[in-house]
C-alpha cells in the first residue's frame, strides 16, 4: 500500500462501493411498502364484518351508512375496483373516495334499498414525499463522498505539494531547499532527483563562477604587459586606440564577474527605505554630471540586500540618462508592491529587440559601442538582483518615443504619508 497508485486505486474502489452501498440501502428503505402496522387495522375490521355478516357476533354486524364516504373520488382506483368485482363475481357500481393523502380511501358499496356499506381499502403506496426523500438522502451521499474523496487527495498529493512548493522557491543560483524524502514510493524518487539536481546545479553555478573569476584574473596579466607595451607607441592617435581598447576589455572582464557574483551571491535581506535610496542614488548621478529628475516619493520600506538592490536601481537610473537623453524616477505603492517608473525621453528600442534587453553584453546599435560606456550588462545584473528579491522589472516603448521601465518590488512597511 506504500505505492500512490495502489493507494489512489484503493480509494476509488472503496469511494465506490461506499456509494453504492449506501444508495443501494437509501432507495430500499425509501421506497418500501408500508409497514404492517398501516394496513394491519383496515385487515382486523374486514374480519369483523364478515363475522358480522355471517351471524357470528352481532354487536359487530357492520352499520350501514345513508350516504357514501365524503371525499374525492377516485376514478382510477374506482374502475380497477369495479372491474376486479366483475371478473370475480356480481358487477357492483362501488364508489373509492379518499378525504385526503395522508387517510386510506374507502369504498362505497351500495346496498340496494338499505344503503352503503363502507370499506376501507389497503394503502400499499410507498410514503409520501419518497422522491423527495430519495434525492435528500443521494445529496448528502453525493456531498458525504465527496468531502472524504477531497480530504483522501489532499493527504495523497500532499507531498507532491510540498516538491511543487520547493520548486517554486528555486533561487537565482539555481539551488532549492532540500524536499524531504517522504511519502509514497514514487514521492521519495522525484524528491531524491530534485535534491540530486538541486545538487549538480549548485556546483555547475560554482564552478562557472570561479571559471570566469579566473578567466578574468588571468586576462588581466596580459592586458596589464599589453598596456605597458602601447605605451611605447609612438603615434599618438594609435596608441590612444590600444589604450582604449584594453580599458574596454578590462572593463568587460569586471562586468562578467559582478554578473556571476550576483546569479551565486545573496545579502542577506533587511529593511531598506527605498525612498531615501532612491534619492542618494540621484544625488550620486547629479555630482556625475547625469540628467535626473526625483519626483515626491512616499515612504516605503522593502527586504532586500542593501548593496545589491542600490546597485540593481542604479543601473536602471543610468541606462535611462545615458540612453534617453535624462530620466524622471518615480515611486508609488501598488497592490503591496513598490512600483518605481524610470522613464526617458530617447529613442527607445526597437519592438523586435525588447525581449533580448536583459541578454548579457546587448546592445541596441552596436556602432555606439565605441561612444557609450558600459558592457551591455547593467541590465541583466539589474534583473538577477530584482528578481532574488521576489520583484519584477518591465521595459517597455513609450508613445510617442522613449523608453518606460518598470521595478516592482513587494513592500514590507507601506505608507503614503508624503517625507
Amino acid at each position: 500500500m506504500n505505492s500512490l497508485r495502489t493507494r489512489i486505486a484503493a480509494l476509488l474502489i472503496a469511494a465506490i462501493v461506499s456509494v453504492v452501498v449506501l444508495a443501494t440501502f437509501t432507495a430500499t428503505r425509501v421506497m418500501h411498502p408500508p409497514l404492517p402496522e398501516a394496513t394491519i387495522d383496515v385487515v382486523a375490521r374486514q374480519i369483523h364484518m364478515t363475522l358480522g355478516l355471517l351471524g357470528y357476533g352481532p354487536a359487530e354486524r357492520p352499520m350501514l351508512q345513508p350516504e357514501p364516504a365524503k371525499g374525492e373520488l377516485d376514478e382510477k382506483l374506482t374502475n380497477f375496483l369495479r372491474h376486479s368485482l366483475a371478473r370475480t363475481g356480481q358487477p357492483l357500481d362501488v364508489l373509492v373516495t379518499q378525504e385526503s393523502k395522508q387517510v386510506a380511501p374507502t369504498a362505497s358499496v351500495p346496498i340496494e334499498g338499505q344503503g352503503w356499506l363502507l370499506v376501507h381499502v389497503p394503502d400499499m403506496r410507498p410514503p409520501s414525499g419518497q422522491w423527495k426523500m430519495l434525492s435528500l438522502w443521494l445529496s448528502l451521499i453525493g456531498l458525504g463522498s465527496a468531502a472524504i474523496a477531497i480530504h483522501a487527495a489532499q493527504r495523497l498529493t500532499r507531498p507532491l505539494q510540498m516538491i511543487e512548493d520547493a520548486v517554486d522557491k528555486i533561487g537565482p543560483d539555481g539551488t532549492l531547499r532540500p524536499v524531504p524524502e517522504t511519502g509514497s514510493g514514487e514521492v521519495r524518487a522525484a524528491a531524491r532527483a530534485l535534491n540530486r539536481l538541486s545538487r549538480q546545479l549548485g556546483q555547475s553555478m560554482e564552478s562557472r563562477m570561479r571559471l570566469v573569476a579566473a578567466a578574468g584574473h588571468d586576462l588581466r596579466t596580459p592586458m596589464t604587459r599589453m598596456r605597458l607595451r602601447a605605451e611605447f607607441i609612438e603615434d599618438d592617435e594609435e596608441r590612444a586606440k590600444w589604450l582604449s581598447d584594453l580599458e574596454e576589455l578590462d572593463m568587460i572582464a569586471d562586468s562578467a564577474i559582478r554578473l556571476v557574483r550576483e546569479e551565486v551571491g545573496a545579502d542577506d535581506s533587511e529593511p531598506v527605505r527605498l525612498d531615501r535610496m532612491l534619492g542618494e542614488i540621484v544625488s550620486e548621478l547629479h555630482g556625475l554630471g547625469q540628467k535626473v529628475q526625483l519626483a515626491d516619493l512616499p515612504r516605503i520600506e522593502v527586504a532586500a540586500g542593501p548593496i545589491a538592490l542600490k546597485r540593481a536601481l542604479r543601473n536602471l537610473i543610468t541606462n535611462g540618462a545615458t540612453h534617453g537623453q535624462g530620466a524622471q524616477v518615480s515611486m508609488v505603492c501598488e497592490d503591496g508592491h513598490a512600483v518605481v517608473r524610470i522613464v526617458d525621453s530617447g529613442p527607445g528600442v526597437p519592438a523586435e529587440l525588447l525581449s533580448q534587453v536583459f541578454e548579457p553584453f546587448f546592445r541596441v546599435d552596436q556602432a555606439r559601442r565605441k561612444s557609450v560606456p558600459g558592457a551591455g550588462l547593467g541590465l541583466a545584473i539589474a534583473r538577477e538582483i530584482i528578481e532574488r528579491y521576489s520583484g519584477t522589472i518591465t521595459i517597455r516603448n513609450r508613445d510617442p518615443h522613449g523608453l518606460e521601465q518598470i521595478c516592482s518590488i513587494p513592500c514590507t512597511f507601506p505608507n503614503q504619508d508624503r517625507h
